[in-house]
């Protein structure tokens, strides 16, 4: 439910196309939807712009299969994150409209036009081909949220040229999300050449003394090029929904 669908309700009302129980029989599941294993925000597009989100990472098939149902009935685009294969396969036979991206590991289900609510593009940099999969769930997640978005792909600071070819590109982005791994130095390196706010995303590739991305993270946290912002380890999600909000329109 979103601000439009609520006043089409609202005036249908007001016209007599629908009867006071039916409103109010539409009303009842505005707030939330208790499905026993959970319990759907249907509220959250009303709150925050954005429906409700699924992690499908340690969630079970069943509890999925319920949970997108719910979402589907309810008319609400429906994106799921960390998926992997198995699942996305007996989902997609459920939901034969959706969509599935083996690299970011994420579900779409598109039951509504996605307007566009960026006031620019959104502009993803990616280290290394390691990384794809962090940046192509950034990617994911911010065009389905109504963002223009672009892709920059191995352009890490171990070949700097490959960077500095884009600096159009760069300077037209209205936000910026960098994904690397290693030792992390790609946002300081992009954070000083562009004046859009960046969001640096540590990713957990890289040998032992990355220590699973806790090198990357703690580079990042101590970049000397100001206003960088970071987000958890592998965590392209919390990197599109950061830069939605900073992109978005009004």
């Amino acid at each position: 439910m979103n601000s439009k669908e609520l006043t089409r309700l609202l005036q249908s009302l007001a016209d007599g196309q629908i009867s006071v129980s039916d409103g109010v029989d539409q009303l009842k599941k505005l707030p939330f939807e208790d499905l026993g294993v959970a319990q759907i925000d249907h509220h959250r597009e009303l709150r925050q712009g954005v429906p409700e989100i699924v992690l499908g990472e340690s969630k079970s098939l069943e509890q999925l299969k319920t949970i997108l149902a719910a979402m589907q009935r309810n008319g609400s685009n429906i994106l799921v994150t960390r998926l992997n294969e198995e699942k996305a396969t007996a989902l997609c036979s459920q939901f034969p409209e959706a969509e599935y991206d083996v690299d970011a590991r994420t579900f779409c289900l598109v039951q509504q036009k996605i307007e566009a609510t960026g006031k620019g593009k959104v502009l993803v940099v990616c280290a290394g081909t390691s990384d794809i999969p962090v940046a192509r769930e950034a990617t994911v997640t911010a065009r389905m949220l109504g963002n223009e978005v672009e892709e920059l792909i191995d352009v890490g600071v171990a070949g700097i040229h490959r960077l500095l070819a884009k600096g159009e590109q760069l300077q037209k982005a209205a936000v910026i999300i960098v994904v690397a791994g290693m030792e992390g130095a790609l946002p300081s390196v992009v954070g000083g050449l562009v004046a859009a706010p960046v969001i640096a995303v540590p990713t957990s590739v890289g040998y032992g003394a990355a220590f699973g991305g806790i090198a990357a993270l703690l580079g990042m946290l101590n970049s000397c090029a100001s206003g960088v912002t970071v987000v958890n380890i592998d965590n392209g999600f919390g990197a599109a929904f950061a830069a939605n909000r900073i992109n978005r329109e009004g």
